[in-house]
């Protein structure tokens, strides 16, 4: 596999809201991230592509979130080196609902009262730094504090974290599933390095449409951080497994976007309840009526 870096020197803000914009896509690059350099003080965005990047593509997305050209410099770069955990290193732990997620590279011991998932760089997206993960354990936390839930399904589950979040703090069974084999690998072994490995079932699975998802409805509780488009195209096939009274909460979704994902859910009678908003992105709470 060929393998590029792509970086520019920005502001810390203007870093951080391109990591969101080009993370946004799926065609772009497999990681994005923004950290200060060491040595000049000054940050930088970075993002590593599988193949050649496409610079029209950087540049458009540039102008669209910063509104303005910006020149970008780009290298090959070590096959060898899982690069998409490498751009993540050193993140600094994210304190969210109650929850503090952190790398094994970090030695301060929790805070008191917090519950503490450890999350290293991987091959999967949801380390805890992102908006729209930071929102689904927000909601998750206000959720649980409001009810008691039985039967929890995590789609899209990336490193687990969501459904970490819910075995620790529920000790009952989770299906976590994924397109990705690597996420679902990534999440199983997440969950047994955090303790809830027999609560955590993470399954391969394209849609709601598995016989193991099937089996397990009606779910009372289903969290989604995927993107907008596949959530509106989910929306017939979560009514199907989302129990009558069952909380969704979806993320993954652009502020813009947001009232296209409620209303596709409203006409299957999921309604909103509740909206969180963090920068320009939008978690969504619905109940199933």
């Amino acid at each position: 596999m060929t393998l590029s870096q792509l970086s520019t020197p920005l502001t810390k803000d203007q870093a951080y809201a391109l990591v969101d914009a080009v993370m946004a896509r799926e065609d772009t690059a497999v990681t994005a991230s923004a950290h200060e350099d060491a040595e000049t003080g000054e940050w930088v965005f970075e993002a590593t592509c599988t193949s050649e990047p496409d610079l029209e593509a950087f540049n458009e997305i540039a102008r669209e979130t910063l509104g303005g050209k910006v020149s970008f410099a780009v290298e090959a770069i070590d096959p060898t080196v899982n690069w998409v955990a490498k751009s993540l290193e050193g993140l600094q732990p994210v304190i969210a609902g109650g929850f503090y997620v952190h790398g094994s590279h970090e030695e301060a011991p929790a805070p008191s009262g917090l519950t503490a998932i450890r999350i290293d760089a991987a091959q999967a997206f949801g380390t805890g730094h992102h908006e729209t993960t930071t929102g689904c354990l927000e909601a998750i936390d206000r959720a649980l504090k409001r009810r008691r839930f039985r039967s929890m399904l995590d789609v899209g589950t990336g490193t687990g974290v969501l459904a970490i979040a819910l075995a620790k703090r529920t000790h009952l069974p989770v299906l976590a599933s994924d397109i990705d084999p690597v996420a679902v690998k990534t999440a199983a072994e997440n969950a047994r390095d955090n303790g809830v490995g027999r609560y955590v079932i993470a399954i391969e699975a394209t849609g709601l449409e598995h016989r193991q998802i099937a089996a397990g409805a009606p779910y009372d509780l289903i969290v989604a951080n995927i993107l907008a488009g596949p959530l509106v195209g989910l929306a017939p096939a979560m009514r199907r497994v989302a129990g009558i009274g069952a909380t969704v909460i979806l993320s993954g979704i652009l502020v813009h976007q947001a009232p296209r994902v409620i209303s596709a859910y409203a006409q299957q009678g999921i309604v909103l309840r509740n909206k969180l908003i963090k920068k320009e992105w939008a978690t969504l709470v619905l109940e199933r009526v």
